[in-house]
């Protein structure tokens, strides 16, 4: 039968990613539904041209006169704006890929899982900021919840949850990112470009920026804390330079189990595209004698205080995941628009957090108060400790 997909995050790289392993598929083997993009309306186009999109639609409206053209006479349905983007998310599809990014992609996740299906999960943002109320949605629509991340899906591979007590501990590797041997003085002086050079792995700006400073790999402990049974305090991160090694699970018997593959997004995306099959991807296969070692190292939290934030957010609770979320994409962009320095970065979110407490957080609308109050005080922070333009 064919699987009708929605890709949520259409042009960026996990978007792109899964259209081209859609591309390798067999002829009948899946029909798109819908493709949502930020504001490249051109690639939004070419996108549901080549894939034969029913319905293409863009998160800024401005584009939709551009989209509208590059479209005409195909066929396919063309929208633009908030609403369209959560009608799309809504419509019928059997699997659908949420990958924006950050706090933006809440809404869309949210409505595509009350649609119900399979919800290939990508944006790590949606269970740090709203977990409780994601799996909720999640319980009360009985969706399948299949993780995308690398380490999540290395994790959920190695993963035998039928007895959450022999678990002893979940680890999940991070490559240490371009400044993993940096100095600090080098940090303080690190440039846009410099941080975007991530050693192995192709991303978009803001998770590159977000693994050179290791928030990444921070909310993804959080993340994990929402995904897997397991104690918060049972789950550990290692610094793995070569990313051969994406995710462990430590038993009580002292089996170790590894899930390993080439650092290549399309590996953990074609399994939840087929789960619980498998499909084949066209990606290099891990050659573990040309690697020839493994090496693996605690993080360094005082040159990367990001992890120790994200614990303290997660021990926190209630809308602390939310403000270090939110506090992190501000200083972000301040960072990639040359007006906040590289180690200010977790700077402003230690002070946006100290700042703004624990609120709690009943519902979606709560969540985006709190967000857009947190943007707003991030802001002011970063003003303070920002560089001269």
């Amino acid at each position: 039968m064919t699987k009708t997909v929605t890709i949520l995050g259409a042009t960026g790289s996990v978007g792109r990613s899964t259209l081209a392993l859609l591309d390798e598929a067999a002829e009948g083997e899946f029909a798109v539904e819908a493709l949502v993009a930020g504001r490249d309306a051109a690639a939004l186009a070419a996108c549901a041209r080549k894939h034969r999109a029913r319905v293409a639609v863009l998160a800024d409206p401005a584009g939709l006169p551009a989209l509208r053209e590059a479209l005409s006479g195909s066929g396919i349905e063309s929208a633009a704006g908030e609403e369209a983007v959560l009608e799309a998310a809504s419509r019928p599809a059997d699997w659908t890929m949420a990958a924006i990014v950050g706090a933006a992609g809440l809404g869309p996740t949210l409505a595509a899982i009350r649609r119900g299906g399979t919800l290939a999960l990508a944006n790590k943002e949606a269970l740090v900021c709203a977990g409780e109320i994601v799996l909720a949605a999640v319980r009360d629509a009985s969706v399948t919840l299949l993780p995308v991340d690398s380490e999540h899906n290395a994790v959920f591979q190695a993963l035998d949850a039928r007895d959450p007590a022999m678990i002893e501990k979940i680890i999940i590797t991070a490559s240490g990112g371009p400044f993993r041997t940096a100095s600090e003085a080098e940090m303080r002086a690190a440039t846009p470009e410099r941080a975007l050079k991530h050693p192995v792995w192709s991303m978009g700006a803001k998770i590159s920026i977000d693994s050179a400073t290791m928030f990444n790999k921070g909310l993804e402990v959080i993340e994990a804390a929402r995904l897997f049974p397991v104690d918060p305090a049972r789950i550990e991160v290692l610094v793995h330079p070569q990313s051969s090694v994406h995710g462990m699970v430590q038993y009580a018997d002292g089996s170790l189990l590894a899930h390993l593959g080439s650092p290549d997004m399309r590996t953990p995306i074609a399994h939840a595209l087929a789960w619980p099959n498998r499909m084949r991807a066209d990606v290099p296969r891990l050659d573990l004698a040309a690697l020839g070692r493994l090496e693996f190292s605690a993080p360094d939290e005082l040159r990367f205080p990001a992890l120790r934030l994200a614990r303290e957010a997660l021990l926190a609770g209630a809308g602390v995941p939310t403000i270090l979320n939110a506090a992190n994409e501000v200083a972000v962009e301040r960072f990639l628009s040359r007006r906040l320095g590289f180690l200010d970065i977790a700077r402003v979110v230690e002070a946006t957090m100290e700042r703004l407490g624990a609120p709690a957080l009943p519902t979606l609308e709560a969540v985006l108060a709190l967000d857009a109050e947190v943007r707003a005080e991030a802001g002011r922070i970063a003003g303070r400790l920002g560089l001269a333009a």
